[in-house]
């Protein structure tokens, strides 16, 4: 076998592995470190990359990436990237979980820097 040839099968033995590497995370649904404030927590008491799980719904969209979400309890801004979505249909009217970090400012309001968004059925 010529080392191409082992190249190829090793960066093919690689990716197979990354890929189910990437599945089994996606999949955990175990214990969590994740904290499960609320926003009326987070916005008397920031505290910069705490991690936060939420659920309520985003009630509008304010620039490219950010949205107003809330609890019930307070509106926040939450950063989302579009790839985040994963191609799951929101609107204001769904309810949706939030996973990410507090990101705090010195000129502004502290924000959720969102990692995941899954849709509540």
């Amino acid at each position: 076998m010529s080392i191409h040839a082992k190249a190829g099968h090793l960066l093919a033995s690689v990716v197979v592995a990354s890929a189910l590497s990437f599945t089994a995370y996606a999949q955990y649904s175990g214990p969590s470190t994740v904290g499960k404030g609320t926003v009326a927590e987070i916005l008397s008491n920031p505290v910069d990359d705490q991690a936060v799980q939420m659920q309520g719904h985003l009630l509008r969209q304010t620039s490219h990436d950010k949205y107003i979400f809330s609890d019930g309890t307070g509106e926040i801004v939450a950063e989302i990237k579009a790839k985040h979505f994963a191609g799951q249909a929101v609107d204001e009217k769904t309810k949706v979980e939030i996973v990410g970090e507090v990101d705090t400012g010195m000129t502004r309001p502290p924000e959720i820097e969102v990692d995941s968004v899954r849709v509540i059925k």
